[in-house]
């Protein structure tokens, strides 16, 4: 039997043992192997939920892209073509909500249950970018407890019998730590789970995620799933988190760009069974045309070829020769230009040790997190900062 193919870290990581993780339970939702496709703006749209869904036979939860509240509100037509759901999710539709106002979250939440059918409805206290923190909302909003508990009960309330979910960072920076009072708070107003993606909002993407602080959540959390969030590279790591910090499931972000088969290692290693090798090159040119294929019957030719440029390195992530192919890949204009750009990579090659941990979309910079002027000086406040422009699709 042909060793599997594993990073160092992950040597001696065993498989699940029958039974060793119960099924994740949010609401009426039932996630068996306990695993989340996260929110990502500009990725985790209806063509990527679906190829995801195809490598795992539709086994776990795949969160749409972050959507704001008062853009659907108002009927932008990006953001209703963004939060729109595939023929192959209408028995799970989960979508995660942004915004700073809890009317018009509250608003935009009955349009969704009553109209649109959602089953799941996550909300986004973690994105650090800086127009959102900039405008108090995303990974600022914990900083105002008040806030939050506003916009928490206020989601809950209008969602009904359809399960809310929240997700957010350890705080703004090391010096300002929101996560326990953000999970108590979540816990205390009735959402059905909480997940933590174990980072600050200065840290971004860098260095290593604190998963300490999934454990400590989890201890101060206790009547409804955490989930954890960061440095889900490789299968294996689903396991180390989930028995290192005793959480009820795992949260995927960056570890699937360009490795939507990702899912599929997921569901067999949380089941006992090994995962499948990873695919050789050939393979992964064929997923990344058939990716292609769904974001042009989705968005059309244009819009969709703009889409799949980005993704092209990370398919191509570590490939021997491949770098050189890249400048055209990320110009491409229509499907047969991807095609014919593609056609050169060797489709004999294994998959490469080096690209099971690459770090793919974002770089290790840190940053100083951006907030509305005396933000934080009224953080016991529950004024609202008007929400921002429309920005979904970032």
């Amino acid at each position: 039997m042909t060793e599997l193919l594993k990073s160092e870290l992950n040597r001696d990581v065993p498989l699940a043992t029958p039974g060793e993780f119960a099924p994740l339970r949010i609401g009426d939702l039932v996630v068996d192997p306990p695993v989340v496709l996260a929110p990502m703006a500009g990725v985790t749209n209806a063509p990527f939920r679906s190829l995801c869904r195809r490598f795992s036979a539709d086994r776990c939860l795949y969160v749409s892209e972050m959507i704001t509240a008062r853009a659907f509100v108002a009927g932008h037509a990006r953001t209703l073509k963004l939060a729109s759901f595939g023929n192959d999710e209408q028995t799970k539709k989960s979508i995660q909500l942004y915004g700073t106002d809890p009317r018009t979250l509250a608003e935009a939440t009955r349009v969704l249950v009553d109209d649109w059918g959602v089953h799941h409805i996550d909300m986004n206290f973690g994105c650090p970018v800086r127009k959102v923190t900039g405008n108090g909302g995303g990974a600022a909003i914990p900083a105002r407890p008040s806030l939050l508990r506003r916009i928490v009960q206020s989601v809950v309330k209008a969602a009904g019998d359809v399960p809310v979910t929240i997700k957010f960072r350890k705080g703004i920076d090391d010096d300002l730590l929101t996560f326990l009072d953000a999970g108590r708070i979540g816990e205390e107003e009735g959402v059905r789970a909480v997940a933590l993606h174990a980072r600050t909002a200065a840290q971004l993407y860098s260095g290593d995620a604190d998963w300490h602080a999934i454990t400590a959540l989890k201890q101060a959390v206790t009547t409804i799933p955490v989930l954890g969030n960061g440095d889900i590279f490789e299968c294996w790591d689903a396991l180390r988190m989930m028995r290192q910090t005793g959480c009820d499931g795992v949260v995927v972000g960056r570890g699937c760009l360009g490795r939507p088969w990702l899912f599929g290692e997921l569901c067999a290693v949380l089941t006992s069974e090994q995962p499948p090798q990873p695919p050789h090159s050939g393979q992964v040119v064929d997923t990344l045309l058939e990716h292609a294929r769904l974001l042009v019957d989705f968005f059309g030719e244009k819009n969709g070829m703009q889409q799949i440029r980005k993704f092209t390195g990370w398919y191509l992530k570590g490939f021997p020769g491949a770098k050189r192919h890249l400048p055209a890949l990320h110009l491409v204009k229509s499907y047969s230009e991807l095609e014919a750009g593609v056609a050169a990579i060797p489709r004999d090659l294994p998959y490469p040790a080096s690209a099971l941990r690459a770090r793919r979309c974002k770089g290790g910079r840190t940053q100083t997190v951006a907030l509305p002027q005396g933000f934080l000086t009224c953080a016991d406040s529950d004024l609202v900062v008007e929400d921002p422009e429309f920005m979904d699709g970032g």
